[in-house]
């Protein structure tokens, strides 16, 4: 990435069999990430089956089944100088039973989420959840009660 260049680069994998509108999340993650001022960041998105969101559920967090979604911070700088933020890993299929009347809605919610995560943002204090829900509010255009 040239010292010019101030867009994040998004790496994505989809390992799972329903349809996702990656390049509408990739245009998502793009805004949030200049919105947060992190246009020198590399993130890696992946779409995984339940299976494989069990699995990780399981290995991070010790939690038995699949979630909706994990990130993973790296938080480190590569030769260039871009800040590697880490992976958001989304299973469609439990986000699509979360909102089944708007699967795409809780995906783009998912992905800000787990992109402001990475960003370090927490939702354990009362404060910060009420800004991490303005953030993804604002970002993925879903109201979070």
């Amino acid at each position: 990435m040239a010292e010019g260049d101030h867009t994040p680069r998004i790496l994505v994998d989809d390992r799972q069999d329903l349809p996702v509108d990656t390049d509408g999340l990739v245009a998502l993650a793009e805004t949030c990430l200049r919105g947060e001022a992190a246009t020198r960041s590399e993130l890696s998105v992946s779409f995984v089956t339940e299976a494989e969101m069990a699995e990780l559920h399981e290995r991070y967090l010790g939690e038995p089944g699949p979630t909706d979604v994990l990130a993973f911070p790296l938080d480190g700088t590569d030769e260039e100088g871009v800040r590697l933020l880490g992976d958001v890993v989304i299973c469609p299929a439990v986000a699509a039973r979360n909102n089944p009347g708007d699967p795409a809605a809780e995906l783009r919610l998912l992905l800000v989420h787990g992109i402001l995560h990475l960003l370090g943002h927490d939702h354990e204090e009362e404060e910060e959840r009420a800004r991490m829900w303005e953030l993804q509010e604002r970002y993925s255009g879903v109201r979070v009660p």
